[in-house]
């Protein structure tokens, strides 16, 4: 049986009219999911600001709590005589710690998936520079000792062209590509993410940096863990020339990525400690760690 024409014009308005319901209900939608972004948008905004907020009231709590300290020990020390001097002495102490807590409570606080996501950038890209230069898979860290024209970089992470290598003099190493007329000195040089972080660990040390490969590698685990908090736990053993370092739940993911802080900081500190270019090397670990890093104390010639 054939359409009448009216028929044909009802069932062409008819699924009109159904497609402009399904993109007024698509719109809707989409509308309604830009909103709930923008909700959650401004309720992540809000939560940044009340975690910042509760971390500086914590500060500021500590802060008070030792000036009643100080406050309520001053007041002792003037009540007994016998024991003013002792008072005192708590006393000044108490009110000192308050004025540091309240001035250097942070301002602004960085989540480490920030920090993480920089630093995968950064990484990616001088990973990329070095492959597309079909440099070596060598990470050689070399103390500098601050050439002139970086005087804030002590250290310096060279990635030599050819796998039998010699380490260039410091000289050399103040340009990021090392070219020269032995090519067992070429490649490139790059400032490491862990020299600056090394410079606060030592200026944070109670005592004088170790001399000696063992003690100094744990001092630089100490430091990782308790001041940088880059990994939950690190295991250094040392074998002959070589330390090998456990590592386990790793703040910034792979230390197999290109100038890892974990890494960049045992290297660069037994290099800058030690005074002589130190070898990296990185694998995957086994039951007891996720990763295994390896820093040898090359000879002159590198290998």
């Amino acid at each position: 049986m054939s359409r009448t024409p009216e028929a044909a014009t009802n069932g062409s308005e008819d699924a009109d009219a159904d497609a402009d319901a399904d993109a007024e209900g698509e719109r809707a939608d989409r509308e309604d999911l830009l909103a709930r972004l923008d909700l959650l948008q401004e309720e992540n905004r809000r939560l940044r600001r009340d975690y910042a907020r509760a971390r500086r009231s914590s500060y500021r709590r500590t802060a008070l709590a030792l000036g009643a300290i100080g406050v309520a020990a001053a007041g002792a020390g003037v009540a007994f005589p016998g024991s003013r001097q002792v008072l005192l002495a708590l006393g000044a102490v108490g009110l000192f710690g308050a004025v540091l807590t309240y001035y250097l409570t942070p301002e602004q606080f960085v989540s480490a998936a920030v920090g993480e996501r920089v630093y995968r950038a950064l990484a990616t890209n001088e990973a990329d520079i070095v492959a597309d230069l079909g440099l070596s898979h060598e990470r050689v860290y070399v103390p500098t000792g601050g050439v002139e024209s970086d005087a804030s970089a002590d250290a310096r992470l060279f990635v030599p062209q050819h796998e039998s290598y010699t380490v260039p003099d410091a000289t050399a190493l103040e340009e990021p590509f090392v070219v020269t007329e032995d090519g067992r000195t070429q490649g490139v040089s790059l400032q490491p993410t862990g020299d600056p972080l090394f410079s606060e660990l030592e200026r944070a040390l109670a005592g004088p940096l170790a001399d000696e490969p063992g003690p100094l590698a744990q001092q630089l685990a100490d430091g990782v863990v308790e001041q940088f908090e880059l990994a939950s736990a690190l295991d250094v053993d040392r074998e002959d020339d070589r330390i090998s370092v456990g590592v386990t739940d790793s703040l910034y993911g792979s230390v197999e990525r290109f100038d890892h802080p974990v890494v960049s900081v045992f290297a660069v500190g037994l290099a800058r400690g030690l005074d002589q270019p130190v070898a990296a090397e990185t694998s995957v670990g086994d039951d007891r760690f996720e990763y295994v890093i390896t820093l040898r104390l090359p000879d002159d010639d590198g290998a």
